[in-house]
């Protein structure tokens, strides 16, 4: 029954749609009704379509948070652990926080052309920040007295960190992944902005172009679905493979 309540606002939300379609209350140029959205989520899936757009943007997605981890992680680590490089780092981290990516998009299209390069760099630009500074928080949030029990048990500097520091960042950790994996969605249309001729984001531009408002929804939809399966996958795994993190996890829900 608790799975049942996360139904009843998307399902009031879809009766209000049809009543409002069916009553004509609604303008079906710019809303069409929900039946008109199916059949063509259905056309452009029988098509082949929609799940060549969802396996681009699939690829952009993760290979963007995957560049973003291999750089975010080990910085945030050798920040945490070197405290005396911070003074050097937050200035200009503070300041980059504040650029929007999409900001950025006609700089990197100098830099790097129109190819997937500048678009993976617009979902790395998206994604750094939650990796980078949750991974942070957790290093740095160690509970001393555990660092002390570990002197007291004679463990070296690296057993230390391997033993205690990273087991109870884990939980700041996973959030900051979760969150990251969030952010990457989100850049995507951005991402896809930069010439793109495919990829989820392409179709919603294509089909605003082209005045195609339930291909918009379709594609809406379709970002926003895959985006819940993909977290609560990434939820139900990260809490099977660190059981010692508990409900601790589930805070980070972007």
């Amino acid at each position: 029954m608790h799975y049942l309540k996360g139904f009843v606002i998307p399902f009031v939300i879809l009766i209000l749609w049809l009543i409002g379609s069916a009553t004509e209350s609604i303008n079906q140029y710019i809303i069409p009704p929900p039946t008109k959205v199916l059949q063509t989520a259905l056309d452009l899936t029988a098509s082949g379509i929609l799940l060549k757009h969802i396996t681009i943007s699939l690829y952009r997605v993760f290979a963007g948070f995957l560049l973003t981890v291999l750089f975010a992680f080990p910085l945030a680590i050798l920040v945490g652990i070197n405290q005396r490089l911070a003074p050097y780092i937050d200035p200009v981290l503070d300041f980059l926080g504040h650029i929007p990516p999409i900001s950025c998009i006609p700089i990197l299209i100098l830099w790097f052309g129109i190819g997937e390069t500048s678009k993976l760099a617009v979902i790395i630009l998206a994604t750094f920040f939650p990796v980078f500074l949750n991974t942070l928080n957790g290093i740095l949030g160690c509970n001393k007295q555990l660092l002390e029990v570990g002197d007291v048990f004679g463990f070296t500097a690296r057993d230390k960190f391997l033993r205690i520091v990273i087991p109870a960042a884990l939980p700041s950790i996973i959030v900051g992944f979760r969150l990251g994996l969030g952010y990457s969605w989100r850049s995507l249309i951005g991402a896809e902005l930069i010439a793109a001729s495919s990829g989820i984001g392409y179709m919603i531009i294509d089909a605003e172009q082209l005045s195609r408002p339930d291909i918009i929804i379709v594609g809406i939809l379709t970002i926003g679905l895959f985006g819940y399966i993909i977290d609560y996958c990434f939820f139900k795994l990260t809490n099977h493979l660190i059981p010692w993190a508990g409900k601790r996890v589930s805070y980070g829900r972007s």
